[in-house]
């Protein structure tokens, strides 16, 4: 072997070695050692080298891409040995279904590869890192990547939040307009049933809040906000329904009405012919005539009997609830 860029390593009766440096593809082939012994010996070795592949490049990429456009991205790799094998990803999670080519190159050693991967731009790929991932056993577990960002442009998704689930009459209510979209859409706009806000003074725009002050009757109807971008435009409705004002009501007792219990209460005075029970009249020799003092005995058995009927119906009033809740 007259090549500069092989070297002999080690000679031995038992040994021979060789190192080829700066391998290529052209050295692949078959080696044969010999051994000028008597009788001659011989070895062969076949020599196999990798092709290893170039690092990938995508192209079919244009950015940015419009919503519910086709993309095509091709990822494409030469010079393998055998051919490379290609796999797509987007944001870490691989994308099965791609189209695979291989085509043998000029020297009629090596293989370029190429894979396409055919979607349609939907928003939520926007900022999406897609990348493709280029496999041989050349690469020593190392794969080489390219990667591209995804730019999807779409026009405003528009929702409306509520401050106040149930307003009344003479409250408040705040309703702020979410929007999103690809460009940053511009100020919302407000309108009430098809028209502008009828009462600048109490419904205040600011930015894309929208707050009512001193809620009436008239303040019901269809509130619309619409946003929009280059793009396009989108709107979304929210119902205004004011209440009356609800009076809350003290809870009250109701006592169950006795319609099984009668009480009869009967009382007797009797005047008693014991000098005890006599009731001797004594005026105040200063007191004015025709004036008489209050009877303290005529009070205190109306106050008596007062008592006694408490007493009796709040123990039938007992009984009563007790049978029932038996």
């Amino acid at each position: 072997l007259r090549d500069n860029r092989i070297e002999l390593v080690r000679a031995s009766w038992h040994e021979l070695s060789i190192s080829v440096s700066d391998v290529s593809l052209s050295d692949e082939g078959q080696y044969t050692c010999s051994l000028f012994t008597m009788p001659v010996k011989t070895s062969k070795a076949f020599l196999t080298v990798l092709g290893v592949p170039e690092k990938p490049q995508i192209t079919g990429f244009t950015s940015p891409v419009m919503e519910g456009e086709r993309m095509q991205l091709t990822c494409k790799t030469s010079g393998s040995k055998p051919a490379a094998d290609i796999r797509w990803f987007k944001n870490d999670k691989e994308v099965k279904d791609v189209k695979y080519l291989k085509e043998e190159d000029a020297n009629r050693k090596t293989f370029t590869v190429s894979s396409t991967l055919d979607f349609l731009a939907d928003r939520n790929d926007d900022g999406a890192v897609v990348s493709c991932r280029v496999d041989h056993e050349s690469l020593n577990s190392t794969p080489q990547i390219a990667m591209q960002v995804l730019e999807i442009h779409y026009t405003p998704l528009v929702k409306i939040i509520s401050s106040n689930s149930w307003p009344e009459e003479g409250q408040s209510i705040i309703l702020t307009c979410e929007s999103k979209g690809k460009p940053v859409p511009e100020p919302v706009l407000w309108t009430k049933d098809g028209g502008e806000l009828p009462d600048p003074e109490r419904m205040v725009v600011n930015g894309r809040v929208l707050s009512i002050s001193f809620l009436n009757k008239t303040d019901n109807g269809t509130y619309r906000c619409e946003a929009k971008n280059p793009i396009g435009r989108n709107s979304t409705e929210y119902v205004l329904i004011v209440h009356d004002v609800f009076n809350t009501l003290l809870p009250t007792t109701v006592i169950p009405s006795l319609t099984t219990a009668t009480v009869t209460t009967t009382v007797a005075l009797t005047t008693s012919t014991t000098t005890s029970a006599t009731a001797i009249s004594t005026r105040d020799p200063n007191a004015l005539a025709g004036q008489t003092g209050p009877d303290h005995a005529l009070i205190g058995g109306i106050v008596a009997v007062v008592v006694f009927v408490t007493l009796c119906s709040i123990i039938l009033l007992g009984r009563y609830l007790a049978r029932h809740k038996g």
